[in-house]
């Protein structure tokens, strides 16, 4: 049997989800014509308050909820601290929900969130999407999304364009006449290596050819170095490896010097997204500077204007830029 929930409602009712909760906590700004309507839905409907439909018209907390995967990539630190200054500014507190895979979960932090009565929402989750957010949506909570390009009413979004990124490099590479790209899978983070493989289609797509580079880790590997040296046992060349994450950057490595393949003279390698141990290697990895720090700082400063009644937002999908760092392990 369906669960009927204050959206339900007011929908019923046809007022807002603002209405049907001032009338659940008794307040006095409803008009006496709108209260009995609401009431005569509540008891149509056979709805039972709970602690989401109570919250909602109750004062705000200055808290935010941040929303971030268990399995953090590196740069996961570093926008939790932008996110926090720029919330110290503004006088917010954080509260942080960690999420491991499954949607259903996800569903239950969001209903936690709103129990808190937290005033407004921050996801890092690449694998959301729009469908995914109905559930916080309704209730008219705003959100800021880091990682996906998305927005509406009460959604604003912070990214960086990955699949731009790698089809600039892609064209660079094939003016150079370095046709042989690949990009390796990383099962952890399939929206962005989604991305990274539009912007291999589209370059070159852009010259007449097919990118066909694509190496799938098989799921019985429960590591890439594992299948890489299998892989590169088979004969398999590439003028160019390109890994999402520095730990796949290693096991590519590893396994040319295993292979006495050099790099960068016989492969060149990059890692999109650039970390300390990318410099740390040897020969040093090239790869992207992604502004971990500011993508949590312009998400909060994005969502406290969401907040303000009396600040405009113009743009509720802001896009970041990005460097290319080149080091050793290209030419």
């Amino acid at each position: 049997m369906k669960r009927i929930t204050i959206y339900d409602v007011a929908k019923e009712a046809d007022v807002s989800l603002a209405t049907v909760s001032r009338v659940i906590n008794g307040s006095e700004v409803v008009r006496e014509d709108t209260r009995a309507k609401v009431q005569e839905a509540i008891e149509k409907l056979g709805y039972k308050p709970n602690a989401i439909a109570q919250g909602l018209a109750l004062q705000k907390t200055t808290t935010i909820a941040l929303v971030v995967p268990e399995a953090s990539y590196f740069y996961t630190g570093q926008i939790i601290n932008g996110l926090i200054d720029v919330a110290k500014i503004y006088k917010y507190n954080i509260m942080l929900h960690t999420t491991t895979e499954g949607i259903s979960e996800m569903n239950d932090i969001i209903e936690n969130i709103i129990k808190s009565r937290a005033d407004g929402v921050v996801i890092f989750n690449d694998k959301l999407n729009k469908e995914e957010l109905n559930q916080l949506t309704k209730y008219q909570v705003p959100i800021v999304v880091i990682g996906n390009k998305m927005s509406d009413e009460t959604v604003g979004s912070v990214y960086v364009d990955y699949a731009k990124l790698v089809y600039e490099y892609a064209m660079e590479c094939i003016r150079k006449g370095k046709q042989r790209i690949a990009l390796i899978e990383d099962r952890k983070n399939p929206a962005m290596i989604k991305q990274l493989k539009e912007g291999l289609n589209k370059a070159f797509q852009e010259h007449g050819k097919t990118f066909d580079g694509f190496i799938e880790i098989p799921k019985e590997y429960r590591s890439s170095y594992l299948f890489l040296k299998e892989y590169v046992k088979q004969q398999n060349h590439h003028d160019v490896v390109i890994t999402y994450r520095d730990s796949q950057a290693m096991a590519v490595m590893n396994v040319a010097k295993e292979e006495g393949i050099s790099i960068p003279n016989d492969l060149e390698l990059v890692c999109i997204l650039d970390s300390k141990y990318n410099a740390m290697a040897r020969p040093q990895i090239s790869g992207f500077k992604i502004p971990d720090y500011d993508l949590g700082a312009v998400a909060m400063r994005l969502l406290t204007k969401m907040l303000t009644d009396d600040e405009e937002v113009t743009d509720k999908e802001i896009e970041l830029s990005y460097i290319y760092t080149p080091r050793k392990s290209t030419k």
